[in-house]
């Protein structure tokens, strides 16, 4: 299978900073800088998508961070916590964490877009 010729070309001026920091990533992911350059328009042109990992990761993190609040939130009040409180906490943050963090992760991708238009 023949691949396709490129013939368009896109430029940009970047500072020394920006130069270094595009060459050391590129030179990290064993790849030329204009094949880092290429595959980051590419990704930025198509909607930058998260992996399961990093949806795990955000998903884990809001789950954390909404038993903390309503832990944090019940002593403030000088509430007591029983075994059975906590468990529903934790039982309401794990049902939940999965779509808080593809809602997330939505905003997160139109911003991404609104910034290039």
């Amino acid at each position: 299978m023949k691949t396709a010729t490129r013939t368009r070309s896109v430029g940009t001026k970047v500072t020394e900073e920006e130069y270094l920091q595009v060459e050391a990533s590129a030179f990290g992911q064993g790849i030329s800088i204009s094949e880092w350059c290429r595959s980051a328009l590419q990704q930025k042109a198509r909607g930058t998508r998260s992996t399961e990992a990093e949806e795990t990761l955000l998903a884990e993190v809001l789950a954390l961070r909404m038993i903390l609040v309503n832990l944090l939130f019940t002593v403030a009040r000088g509430e007591r916590m029983t075994a059975d409180d906590m468990q529903a906490i934790i039982d309401r943050a794990d049902s939940a964490k999965a779509r808080r963090a593809a809602d997330r992760l939505a905003c997160s991708n139109r911003e991404d877009v609104n910034e290039v238009q």
